[in-house]
């Protein structure tokens, strides 16, 4: 019997090559189911390192107190423990989540978000948690504010989430969401009618069914604010003019059980403009484990040198991964606002841009324009996520050298030319002043100029 170590040298490449072949075509068709669970990531097996496993042990520990009077008062002290701002509030009452029983047009969900954690409430229900695991991608968790004060609260890892969070809306890894459907009176998602998973490219008009909107916005409608019927024929009767330019949301509920009413339309793009870069990050960053790790296992098979480079197939995974990820830095094919621009609530924007990392001239990726498109800069500033940060080495430096080499006007494609040269030259300053760990060559690139 002829085993791999056996093999010619010839024989062994060939083999290698044959392998990794098969690895490239499971990874981006992704036709496996839960490929996350599998070696090397193993989701639901490996224990979390994110803000809320850390908070937990610093509430055992009696370094952090949380307010326990009331379930507001949980949410806003574990929200500052997650760097959330409470101005990021906005509302959903679409049934699309966990607990449906409890949203209506009436009752709607609080949705929270800063740059690596996400928060969801339901009037007299639990709280709804997602917290970045640098690896894993989002980590979902029930916490219950209504526990008796004797008892520890405690973040209860809820993986049924995955059967929304964890398929084909997230692409086939964990991950967060934001959902455009068709409400019916009772916020029930009208199936028939399928829904939208927003992102950077969503077209205005697609956006926002079974959410409520506040801001000005001009002419064009979009789909919040407004619950549709069916009819016989499958076809659905709905008002958008009626949802357009709302800034008071006291006509659709009663606001009172809320401590802020607005769910402001700058901060629902912004929502799904990091959601979606969030998935394709964690997507990134889960397919090139997998090909780092098929490649070690057979190169260890073979009897090879392991290297910790990547070769061959692997190298195809990996740049292909990085030009999704570069791509959805770059705010390529970013759906335009309506003319005019859109006008949401100063305190959001406050807030977001509060501690954004700025360049020696001032600027920042969080820079909103608002007239045009969302920010004025486009490069994301999911360049400071957790995920990003910790991505596998060959992946990350990959899109850097990628990244750095569109902005410098090196470049040949014409993919990405609709960022103007003095659009380009900003983004190079701000990401060689502020991005941790930067390659030195870009500050030196820098400081040539």
């Amino acid at each position: 019997m002829t085993t791999p170590a056996s093999k010619s040298p010839t024989q062994r490449s060939s083999f290698l090559r044959l392998s990794l072949a098969i690895l490239a075509s499971s990874i981006l068709t992704i036709h496996a189911e839960d490929e996350y669970e599998n070696a090397p990531i193993r989701y639901s097996d490996t224990t979390p390192n994110d803000a809320a496993q850390q908070l937990e042990s610093l509430m055992a520990a009696g370094k952090v107190k949380i307010d326990r009077t009331d379930a507001w008062t949980v949410l806003r002290d574990v929200m500052k423990q997650f760097d959330i701002p409470q101005e990021s509030q906005v509302m959903v009452f679409s049934k699309t989540s966990k607990q449906n029983d409890r949203i209506s047009p009436q009752t709607p969900r609080v949705v929270y978000f800063g740059d690596n954690a996400y928060v969801g409430y339901c009037l007299g229900g639990s709280i709804e948690v997602a917290t970045i695991d640098p690896k894993l991608g989002p980590i979902f968790y029930l916490l219950d504010p209504y526990e008796v004060p004797a008892k520890p609260l405690h973040f209860q890892r809820d993986n049924s989430c995955l059967s929304c969070h964890g398929g084909p809306f997230t692409p086939e890894v964990p991950g967060v969401i934001v959902r455009s459907v068709y409400p019916g009176p009772e916020g029930h998602p009208i199936m028939s009618q399928g829904s939208t998973v927003v992102d950077t490219t969503t077209p205005f008009t697609d956006r926002w069914g079974g959410w409520y909107v506040t801001g000005r916005h001009g002419s064009v409608l979009h789909r919040g604010n407004v619950t549709a019927t069916e009819k016989n024929d499958q076809t659905i009767d709905i008002d958008f003019k009626a949802g357009a330019n709302i800034t008071d949301l006291a006509k659709f509920f009663d606001v009172t059980p809320y401590k802020r009413k607005q769910s402001d339309i700058v901060a629902l793009m912004v929502l799904e403009h990091q959601t979606s870069v969030q998935n394709i990050l964690t997507k990134a960053n889960h397919a090139a484990l997998r090909a780092m790790h098929m490649q070690t296992s057979l190169q260890r098979e073979l009897g090879e040198a392991i290297m910790s480079e990547p070769t061959g197939t692997a190298r195809r995974i990996i740049d292909h991964a990085a030009e999704d990820v570069v791509e959805a830095l770059l705010f390529k094919d970013e759906a335009a606002l309506p003319e005019g621009g859109i006008e949401g609530d100063p305190a959001f924007q406050t807030a977001f841009t509060k501690r954004a990392p700025q360049s020696s001239d001032g600027r920042s990726l969080k820079d909103f324009q608002l007239l045009h498109r969302l920010f004025k800069y486009r490069c994301s500033y999911m360049v400071y996520s957790l995920t990003f940060q910790h991505l596998t080495a060959p992946l990350k430096q990959t899109i850097l050298t990628r990244l750095w080499n569109i902005l410098d006007g090196k470049d040949t494609s014409g993919h990405f030319d609709y960022l103007t040269t003095t659009e380009r030259g900003h983004i190079r300053r701000i990401l060689a002043e502020t991005l941790p760990g930067v390659p030195a060559e870009w500050k030196k690139a820098l400081a040539a100029k």
